[in-house]
């Protein structure tokens, strides 16, 4: 197997075009997505009612046969919607033909109008506010996609869907959902009350194929010698943070963080929705629960990561901290599980100090404040934080060394600093890059513990020496 420096170096001298969430946005071709204007949906809409009752009469119960292997469903559906759009007496050229087929197969077995911007690799994030407004990310930036659906009833029906998939439940008693598709994307739905006009729908996208930290050095969002460095500091069972804001491309990260655990050790992943995708064959993956419909048998993040403490892990990885599990996840740092990696939200470094002091209270634990910073400064020892540009770019801005505590203060070392100062380009591109502070961190000394062939020599030579 390559190196990782041999992986990186091939992926820069292939020069591939940067593509995904974490490249600079560029004009779009060949989109698999057909923008069609809303009158043109509403000639359809009547043709496309007769044809879905005439469909679901046809077929029956057949459409939730277990028995019959996705293929077999879809192609059977197919072959009836052919026939019964054939029987329709309105005149329709053939793509008009084809596109209504794809549109009641859609609405019959998939998300409607959302099952074509989930197959465009070039849309990241799908957002519906209301069944007439449909926006996408693509390249980072907000468009309206001129698609809808036919109606409040459609939308609901296609939420339902959604979270009856993974177990979950929707209704005006529990108006808001978090889940995932079948391929890990994430999903979050309001219905009214909630949702004052019309219910909202949230997909963020995942790759089908996770990105490697080559995608990421191509992409401009690290340097090599960043990525150098994190694999270094993950092979030597550093506690590392991933902080930034929503949807900066922490999971994205931790990801790409977890890639480098060896394979030879037991990794608890712990997450609200299944969302990592981790290579090694040893790993356990643990989805908390919400309560039923009669307010019973929750098992949240906090249950999770204590359990975890009793299946002998020799990582914990726990998708995001929001709550009182921080307290546990800082205390299993603390007493042998080194090597953990979690997301926590927010703007810098300093600020994912003050939110981890601030979950850590909601614990219900009634600690001193110092208390809780000796245990976060003895606990963390990396923060990588993540932001996300005004050109729709995600970037590491700060890799920041915890050195521990100063009087009633967390100390921090910032080792790489984006470089805001290259300013931008014509097109509103940053130029900047991470910049190596020059600043020797400590946790040098811990490489040769594990045998890392990571000297401080060498590690000044590959950062480009002090500045």
């Amino acid at each position: 197997m390559s190196s990782l420096s041999e992986r990186l170096e091939s992926a820069r001298l292939a020069g591939e075009p940067a593509e995904g969430p974490y490249a600079h946005p560029r004009p779009v071709q060949n989109r698999v997505v057909e923008e069609v204007e809303p009158a043109k949906v509403d000639a359809f809409a009547t043709v496309k009612a007769r044809a879905i009752d005439s469909l679901f009469d046809s077929i029956g119960t057949r459409i939730s046969d277990s028995s019959l292997t996705e293929e077999q469903l879809q192609g059977y559906v197919r072959e009836e919607l052919t026939r019964i759009v054939g029987a329709e007496q309105v005149l329709l050229t053939g793509d008009e033909r084809q596109r209504l087929i794809r549109d009641i197969e859609d609405d019959a077995l998939g998300l409607g109008p959302l099952q074509r911007l989930l197959h465009d690799p070039t849309v990241t994030e799908i957002m519906v506010n209301g069944h007439e407004r449909i926006y996408v990310e693509r390249g980072g930036r907000l468009i309206e996609s001129g698609l809808r659906f036919g109606s409040e009833q459609h939308l609901r029906r296609v939420i339902e869907r959604i979270v009856a998939n993974v177990g979950r439940r929707i209704d005006e008693s529990s108006p808001l959902v978090d889940a995932r598709l079948s391929d890990g994307s994430r999903v979050n739905a309001v219905i009214p009350p909630l949702a004052v006009h019309g219910s909202s729908l949230t997909i963020r996208k995942f790759s089908e194929t996770p990105f490697q930290v080559a995608d990421l050095v191509r992409f401009k969002s690290m340097t090599q010698p960043m990525a150098e460095l994190l694999n270094a500091c993950v092979q030597a069972r550093l506690n590392i943070i991933v902080s930034g804001g929503t949807g900066t491309g922490k999971t994205t990260l931790l990801n790409v963080l977890s890639s480098f655990i060896p394979t030879d050790e037991r990794i608890v992943t712990i997450e609200d929705a299944i969302e990592l995708k981790l290579q090694q064959d040893h790993v356990v993956s643990l989805e908390s629960r919400p309560p039923n419909v009669e307010g019973k048998g929750e098992i949240t993040i906090r249950d999770l990561v204590r359990n975890s403490l009793r299946m002998r892990p020799d990582r914990i990885v726990v998708g995001e901290v929001r709550g009182g599990e921080s307290l546990d996840m800082l205390q299993a740092m603390n007493t042998g599980h080194d090597g953990s990696l979690s997301t926590v939200h927010a703007n810098a470094p300093r600020d994912s100090i003050s939110r981890l002091e601030t979950l850590v209270l909601m614990a219900g634990m009634d600690l001193p404040l110092r208390a809780v910073r000796e245990q976060i400064a003895s606990a963390v020892d990396l923060i990588v934080q993540l932001t996300r540009l005004r050109d729709g770019t995600r970037r590491v801005t700060h890799v920041t060394e915890v050195l521990g505590m100063e009087q009633d203060t967390v100390v921090l070392q910032d080792i790489f600093l984006f470089d805001f100062a290259a300013g931008t380009d014509a097109d509103g591109n940053f130029r900047g890059v991470p910049k190596f502070t020059g600043l020797r961190p400590r946790f040098i000394d811990k490489f040769e513990e594990y045998g890392i062939p990571y000297s401080a020599e060498s590690f000044m030579t590959a950062m480009g020496g002090v500045r």
